[in-house]
């Protein structure tokens, strides 16, 4: 079976492409539960987790299958937004992890500040969404 460069690239592409996609349509199910329900953040905190490691590991793909097929500027731009997963990956889990210590030690506002990190999660992946679109058409 011999592969040409296009379908490398378009697997490649598949392979960021999925986690976001997934993220856009599993994180707005959270706006109908409460974070005052600790099994509610314990899933909203571990989806947030394994969505950036995804993230990570499909820019890994994405960057090989753009360097393979000859598009080093793309496979650059890849590279970024997994570097970018990473880092806003400890941001966010970081700040969940203190919102959650601030609910459970009885603070009230905490419930509002997680609910903002979500919305602020959302937006991060419909940009991270819209730009991974971009890259791929103008790819192919």
């Amino acid at each position: 079976m011999n592969l040409s460069p296009d379908a490398i690239t378009i697997a490649g592409s598949v392979a960021v492409l999925l986690p976001t996609l997934y993220f856009l349509i599993a994180s707005p199910t959270f706006l109908l539960r409460g974070f005052d329900d600790p099994v509610v953040t314990w899933l909203f905190r571990g989806l947030l987790s394994f969505h950036f490691k995804l993230i990570a590991i499909g820019s890994v793909l994405g960057v090989g299958a753009y360097l393979f097929s000859n598009h080093p500027a793309f496979a650059a731009g890849l590279a970024a937004i997994g570097f970018s997963a990473i880092a806003v990956r400890t941001w966010f889990l970081a700040r969940m992890d203190m919102e959650i210590g601030a609910r459970d030690a009885g603070d009230a506002g905490a419930i509002a500040r997680m609910r903002a990190l979500h919305w602020r999660s959302m937006a991060y992946n419909a940009t991270q969404f819209a730009t991974l679109v971009a890259i791929i058409v103008l790819v192919l």
